[in-house]
């Protein structure tokens, strides 16, 4: 985020996550509440879709923190919705629905449909599904996809662990498929220690960096006791 509001409650309060959202997941809200130095654009923005992405941030009890997201990349900004705004909400993976009519052709979404018809790939056994821009435009129905618009995928690892070799061949097949459509695909795992961008995992670091709700840190095994924080 390149705007962050300031939490509306004492910093020594933010001591959980609300276990109903999880990072990335899309929420409906009835009322989104405003804060100093809200940028201008994000009452526009919530008027033309009233849906904010859960973050990863500590927060106190009643809220959640959330990313609201405006028409170009420079248009992001953090802030927080009370739990009580909350109308519904979708995860990435529950997102296979179908694109406007006429948006399917994007890369985007032409790279993603291909990666869902696929029952034998990579991603068959795992959880899945997108973020970014094209999870928003499935999830909303507003237009948010443009030509040049990255696939931003999510991958459920937290429960089992992800293989280094079986992370490069999922790495390697879609960087296949992006060179093949004409897109950038970026995929994170959902671990015990945080996101971890998929890339990072299957290169064989050391270390790994994941965002945690505490903070990033640098970790072996995200999916180990360092996981905890104990190699922070």
């Amino acid at each position: 985020m390149q705007v962050c509001a300031a939490p509306p409650f004492a910093i020594d309060h933010a001591s959980s996550c609300d276990a109903r959202w999880r990072p990335h997941d899309l929420l409906r809200l009835q009322r989104l509440q405003a804060f100093d130095n809200e940028p201008t654009w994000v009452r526009e923005a919530f008027g033309r879709a009233p849906y904010a992405v859960v973050r990863r941030a500590l927060a106190a009890d009643g809220f959640v923190a959330i990313g609201m997201r405006g028409v170009g990349r420079s248009e992001r900004y953090g802030t927080w919705a009370s739990s009580a705004d909350v109308v519904s909400a979708v995860s990435p993976e529950a997102l296979s629905r179908t694109p406007l009519a006429g948006r399917d052709a994007l890369p985007a979404f032409a790279a993603l449909a291909a990666l869902q018809n696929d029952a034998t790939g990579p991603l068959s056994a795992l959880v899945w599904g997108p973020t970014g821009s094209a999870g928003f435009e499935l999830a909303t129905y507003v237009p948010t996809v443009s030509v040049s618009s990255d696939l931003d995928l999510l991958i459920r690892a937290h429960d089992k662990p992800l293989a280094q070799d079986v992370a490069r061949d999922l790495l390697n097949c879609l960087q296949a498929l992006a060179q093949r459509v004409g897109v950038r695909v970026d995929a994170q795992l959902d671990t015990p220690a945080g996101g971890v961008a998929l890339a990072e995992w299957a290169a064989g670091k050391p270390r790994v960096l994941a965002r945690h709700e505490r903070g990033p840190q640098l970790i072996a095994d995200p999916w180990g006791s360092a996981s905890h924080g104990d190699d922070a």
